[in-house]
């Protein structure tokens, strides 16, 4: 029988201007002691699935919201797996909404497309004036390394800043061109996208400085077989989107990437969250 998962996260501020977490949920979704590594202002969280993986019919209904001047990041302890299925769809859906000055990290680890799934991945986020937020999305094809590669099935993804960024795509096994062509992926299996969005325009010079830091770690990222690049296509958003044959490779960049945008934005430390480590 198919599970239809909901968690809703909603980060305010207290009288003691900590970033506190209040959250319901139904269904095997579930989220890990807050934790303030940084200080009372950064609540940090992990998503947990205990199910491992969606099937079939299965739906993973997330969504975040960060008040006026909270401050939230949510991770991963591990992939979102889309396994292989008899037809139904499986579906993960976040909403991610920052009110004014509010901040939002979404970090999770990658999205596994096995072999024979049938899969929607969808985000949605939405800020108000003034808000910031460092998210990615990053999807593997396949188990190359396992010898399961992604030769059936099909696996849609829709990421969306409503009025600055849209990007939606229909990856099908059965499209050699777009897999394997130099014009689509060229035979990379892993694939990622991470933003810096704002509510409010960012100044000309703020968003070269960003960009010129961040172009700093994908210009010396050392892997040929990783190709990565990064842009700013409107006053809002800066963008760097990459490609490789694995997810390590491309996933260690973006933490890279991760740790500059926020020093170099928000003059916050680096450290990486402990649940990546483990």
């Amino acid at each position: 029988m198919p599970w239809h998962a909901q968690l809703d996260l909603h980060y305010q501020r207290d009288n003691a201007q900590r970033t506190v977490l209040r959250h319901t949920h139904t269904g095997p979704l579930r989220i890990l002691k807050s934790l303030y590594p940084e200080g009372s202002g950064i609540c940090h969280n992990v998503i947990v699935h205990p199910p491992g993986g969606l099937v079939g019919g299965d739906t993973l209904d997330i969504t975040v919201r960060a008040d006026a001047g909270a401050h939230g990041l949510v991770s991963t302890p591990g992939a979102t797996r889309f396994y292989r299925t008899e037809g139904a769809t499986a579906t993960q859906q976040v909403a991610l909404t920052l009110e004014p000055r509010a901040r939002l990290e979404w970090l999770p680890l990658e999205s596994i497309a096995y072999p024979g799934c049938e899969a929607h991945n969808v985000l949605k986020a939405t800020l108000g004036e003034g808000a910031e937020m460092i998210g990615w999305d990053v999807c593997a094809l396949g188990l190359p390394t396992a010898g399961q590669p992604f030769d059936r099935g099909s696996f849609l993804q829709h990421l969306e800043v409503p009025g600055l960024w849209l990007e939606r795509s229909r990856i099908d096994a059965a499209d050699t061109r777009l897999l394997s062509s130099p014009l689509g992926l060229n035979g990379q299996r892993a694939l990622g996208t991470l933003w810096f969005a704002c509510g409010t325009a960012v100044t000309r010079e703020r968003r070269e400085a960003l960009l010129d830091a961040v172009r700093v770690v994908v210009d010396g990222c050392g892997d040929d077989d990783l190709q990565a690049g990064a842009t700013c296509p409107n006053a809002q958003m800066l963008v760097v989107r990459g490609v490789a044959p694995l997810v390590e490779p491309l996933m260690g960049l973006f933490q890279r990437v991760w740790a500059v945008l926020r020093a170099e934005a928000w003059g916050l430390g680096s450290e990486a969250p402990r649940i990546w480590r483990v």
